[in-house]
């Protein structure tokens, strides 16, 4: 696997428990929530930009983006 790849989904672990932690619910959670309401998408599109901002920038913005899509958390 390249480095590259085990970077994006290690960071991408760490994300979806930080985005867990934030709303206090289980990471099973946070990741289903996210897949449904485009947040993972877009962490894929735009992993080169959201992976230089810190943590709670980051959960901001995909919890912006899946309100945005329907999503109820806040």
């Amino acid at each position: 696997m390249p480095r590259e790849e085990k970077n994006m989904i290690g960071y991408t672990v760490a994300l979806i428990s930080e985005f867990a932690n934030r709303f206090g619910i289980h990471p099973r959670q946070a990741y289903a929530y996210m897949k449904r309401y485009k947040g993972m998408e877009h962490l894929r599109k735009h992993y080169g930009v959201l992976h230089t901002q810190s943590f709670p920038d980051t959960v901001d913005a995909l919890a912006q983006v899946c309100a945005n899509n329907g999503g109820g958390l806040r």
